[in-house]
């Protein structure tokens, strides 16, 4: 017996009645100003630009090219499923990697003021996921954060405010709530809260991290601290205080969606303070700058209301003081009448299979947390060492007990060996700061990665160090040095290991 089309119609409104009854009782949870969105959305694209123009710009010959340290034929023979996936490894010209990033670079100025949103962001995420694969080497658990939020972010509405698509959505309806509620904002949400969850547990079986002694000891791994770093390492006491806050702090993270405003916005407000003092003190890359971005998707609209309150009094150009731009919608948007109430089976298709998408991307990234923490056996084929490179754990469960830099030397065809860096005597000493053994970060991310590499990975990086080596050089040998630390500073004396020893 075919349904009647009054029964069709009564059917899709208790579905619709039903499924705004749940957002209004999900919204104080998992739903998202608009405000939020925007902000994220600018915050999002201005990592890009930081990410591609100060860190990879200046180190495309070095890093992403068949003239560095990685090339092509390399990464083929470690990671072969990179090599293929990657659109960068398509050439090994430092011209043809410079015109990516340009194309990147552009996709994120689009990003940043809501031009083809959705488009600007798919291509971001291609092309930011392509030219982390091409060197592996030279990224760090908040690069991966920032893939995984690109990703998430196409299932949000970031144009909603603040942007040149904004213009085009709904004007939001009478409800008290503005707050956008969907199973993508409860996805975005639920794994920034889930990332310090499983970084909370991994400090919890760390007996580093619970006798208080773990960011002592990691302030003492001087390659990692900067800027106000060496002052605070040599402050005991806040370091003993700043192990226990940072751990009590992971363990309220799930107050990140409490229902109230006031505990919500300070919770984030503590998160954002704890990774504004990691980015002054430590050599981090765009790991604290990714989560306080990730983080304003968190404010509630109270917090917002305060923002624009402020904002406000600063006068800005008339034209992003035109209506499509403005918080409330204005009356450019897009009368509601003009989206069809029943969406086609195509569009419930599409919808349905973005659902599932993200759903398992979400089940996904769980189980790489719980195995990234021990909570979930691998299989004995995988590699724990590979995954805790990997892993959103940070530190945890055994924060770093080593310093370590390079040295490289230099045999001349006279006989004599010099530091090819430098030029000078070669000594293993500790340097007077092992921080400034590394140039840049990603020459700091790309020394900490292949430390315990073989042979494979450090003849490029020999034929590397031969071609800008002072002088007549007949070979080169790169040495690993470590030296233990403890939470009061170095232990005993620096172990050169040899990596590779090569004729240039």
């Amino acid at each position: 017996m075919t349904p009647s089309p009054q029964g069709l119609s009564n059917a899709g409104s208790r579905y619709a009645a039903t499924r705004e009854f749940l957002r209004e009782r999900a919204a104080p949870f998992v739903g998202i100003d608009p405000r939020a969105l925007g902000a994220f959305r600018i915050a999002l694209a201005l990592l890009l630009l930081g990410d591609l123009l100060v860190y990879r710009l200046p180190g495309v010959r070095a890093f992403y090219t068949d003239d560095g340290v990685l090339p092509r034929s390399t990464l083929a023979e470690v990671y072969p499923a990179l090599e293929a996936a990657s659109i960068h490894a398509m050439s090994g010209s430092a011209r043809v990697q410079t015109a990516l990033l340009a194309v990147a670079a552009c996709a994120a100025v689009c990003l940043l003021v809501g031009y083809r949103t959705r488009l600007s962001t798919g291509v971001s995420l291609a092309l930011l996921a392509s030219l982390y694969a091409r060197n592996p080497f030279v990224i760090n658990g908040g690069n991966t954060i920032l893939v995984v939020f690109l990703f998430l972010a196409l299932f949000v509405p970031l144009d909603a405010r603040w942007s040149l698509g904004s213009g085009r959505r709904n004007a939001p309806d009478d409800r008290g709530d503005p707050r956008i509620c969907s199973l993508g904002t409860a996805v975005a949400l639920l794994t920034l809260v889930s990332i310090y969850a499983a970084n909370a547990v991994s400090k919890y079986r760390s007996d580093a991290w619970m006798s208080g002694i773990a960011v002592p000891r990691i302030f003492q791994v001087e390659e990692f601290v900067v800027r106000l770093g060496p002052f605070v390492s040599e402050q005991a006491g806040a370091l003993a205080a700043m192990n226990w806050l940072w751990i009590g702090l992971l363990a309220a993270s799930v107050l990140l969606i409490a229902p109230s405003e006031r505990l919500r916005t300070g919770v984030a407000l503590a998160f954002v303070s704890a990774h504004l003092g990691m980015a002054a003190t430590m050599r981090l890359a765009v790991f604290p700058f990714v989560m306080i971005a990730v983080l304003l998707l968190f404010f509630p609209p109270r917090a917002w209301d305060v923002v624009e309150a402020v904002a406000s009094k600063v006068q800005v150009p008339a034209r992003f003081a035109d209506p499509a731009l403005r918080s409330d919608g204005g009356s450019a948007a897009a009368p509601a009448s003009s989206t069809p109430s029943t969406p086609s089976r195509v569009r419930r298709g599409v919808r349905a299979g973005a659902a599932v998408l993200l759903v398992g991307a979400f089940l996904a990234l769980v189980w790489w947390q719980a195995a990234g923490v021990g909570l979930v056996d691998l299989p004995a084929s995988e590699s724990t060492g590979e995954l805790s490179e990997v892993s959103w754990s940070f530190f945890a469960p055994n924060p770093p007990d080593t310093s370590s830099w390079y040295v490289a030397r230099a045999t001349l065809e006279s006989g004599e060996s010099i530091d090819a860096f430098g030029g000078g005597a070669v000594a293993f000493d500790r340097p007077p700061d092992a921080a400034e053994t590394y140039p840049t970060t990603l020459w700091h991310q790309f020394g900490h990665r292949v430390r315990y590499a073989g042979e494979t990975q450090y003849r490029p990086v020999a034929a590397y160090v031969c071609e800008r080596a002072d002088g007549d050089v007949e070979s080169v040998t790169v040495f690993h040095v470590e030296q233990d630390v403890g939470p009061n500073g170095p232990v005993g004396k620096p172990e050169p290991q040899e990596r590779i020893s090569t004729a240039c």
